[in-house]
């Protein structure tokens, strides 16, 4: 099982797709939670993932009462009466941070 450091040192794992308003969002949420000196430590590609990729890839789960970090994405879908047409969606994502994680329990 990899370390909290070995995965921000590692290579990309995130979906983020460089969209800066999400990114400060983010790190809105980072500030108001952990300070300002926690934003040196915030890349997300690396260190903000879902809960779910925090299982799969690394068999982390969130701490129990954490609190999960809310963003969006936004989807573009063709439109099925008009497929000529584009629709745009925005789906909510709930991040949680690596401060916010921990190795799942063997049992």
């Amino acid at each position: 099982m990899k370390s909290i450091k070995e995965i921000l040192e590692g290579p990309e794992i995130s979906n983020f797709s460089g969209s800066e308003k999400t990114r400060s969002i983010v790190e809105s949420e980072i500030i108001s939670r952990w300070g300002r000196q926690e934003l040196k430590n915030f890349d997300p590609l690396r260190s903000t993932l879902t809960a779910k990729n925090w299982i799969m890839k690394f068999g982390m789960i969130p701490k129990k009462g954490e609190k999960a970090i809310r963003s969006f994405v936004v989807l573009e879908t063709r439109d099925k009466k008009d497929p000529t047409k584009i629709v745009k969606r925005i789906k909510s994502v709930y991040l949680f941070h690596y401060r916010q994680v921990t190795e799942l329990a063997k049992r």
